[in-house]
């Protein structure tokens, strides 16, 4: 029976600590490398060496996947041609899986060796799928679509943020306010630019004037809405006088943020649905959905050929339940 080298590789921003061990799980080496091109090639180097040291037709590679740090190693240990002649396969672990593997320890120290020991022992207890390189075809779209996600979650916080300060600015105007957006141009205009006590005060004709400048003459029944303001104005609570130029400022702030994540939010939409159209598929024939969300789902599940049923789709998705 064929020999295995299992190595375990604790994944760091500048250092990669490795650990390798044989099939009875005792150490073979340790060592570190530096996280770049260079310190995979002398990573290749030493595994092929002590592969051929012991004899062994067979390595197993593991590693966590810490951040986008595994990224790199992962794509040069799958594109060496010197691991290929071991038929070598490399897993990328989920985080949660060597925790839970990590308690059959008791009272372990957490050190970069004591981990890579633990990637390496997980490994050779069996149980871990070998993790395919990335498909390039869908990866792009996946960096796209998960930012996308990262920018729409930051404009959702965003968003709340500044309700909480307009509720202080202009208490009543959430609950009463006329626009269907609350956040469009208009409406920022107002509640960005005035005070209750200025919108209570002015000429409803110079409220409506300065809607109608700011809303690109979609609005309508442009009076019977600048007086639903301005009777919200005057039931609105009243900010102390001393709180009101640092709730305007973060405030005004708070506005721009916005207008800017929905900027970059356009640009990047533009841009997926760019990518999407070089990818062939119908997903997007479906009624209800559009390039963007067919992107995100596309940019998930990849080449569907490589789930061996619909079942396996489904699992993969966490549209599964556990029996019990």
């Amino acid at each position: 029976m064929g020999k295995t080298l299992f190595v375990g590789i604790d994944i760091g921003s500048d250092t990669n600590v490795v650990r390798i061990l044989d099939d009875t799980g005792e150490d073979v080496c340790g060592f570190s490398v530096s996280n770049d091109l260079p310190g995979a090639e002398r990573l290749v180097e030493r595994i092929v060496a002590e592969a051929e040291l012991l004899d062994a037709d067979k390595i197993e590679i593991g590693m966590e996947a810490t951040n986008l740090y595994w990224w790199h190693l992962s794509q040069a240990l799958h594109e060496a041609p010197e691991l290929s002649a071991f038929a070598a396969e490399i897993a990328v672990i989920n985080p949660k899986v060597i925790d839970g593997f990590k308690l059959i320890y008791p009272d372990m120290a957490k050190t970069g060796a004591l981990d890579a020991r633990v990637i390496a022992d997980c490994l050779r207890f069996g149980r871990v799928r070998p993790t395919p390189p990335p498909d390039m075809t869908y990866a792009p779209l996946q960096r796209l679509t998960r930012f996308r996600y990262h920018l729409v979650s930051n404009l959702t916080r965003e968003k709340n943020r500044a309700l909480n300060l307009i509720f202080l600015k202009f208490s009543t105007y959430q609950k009463e306010c006329p626009f269907s957006n609350l956040f469009g141009q208009a409406s920022r205009a107002v509640v960005g630019n005035l005070t209750p006590d200025e919108i209570a005060n002015m000429p409803v004709e110079e409220l409506v004037d300065m809607m109608l400048e700011h809303g690109n003459n979609r609005l309508k029944d442009v009076p019977e809405m600048a007086r639903v303001i301005k009777q919200a104005a005057r039931n609105s609570y009243r900010l102390n006088p001393k709180m009101r130029d640092a709730v305007d400022v973060t405030l005004a702030m708070s506005l721009e943020t916005i207008r800017f994540f929905e900027t970059q939010q356009k640009k990047i939409d533009q841009i997926i649905a760019k990518e999407l159209k070089a990818i062939p598929q119908t997903l997007d024939t479906v009624p209800g959905i559009g390039p963007v969300y067919s992107a995100g789902i596309i940019a998930e599940i990849g080449d569907i050929s490589r789930f061996k049923n619909h079942n396996a789709l489904a699992k993969f998705a966490g549209l599964t339940w556990r029996q019990h």
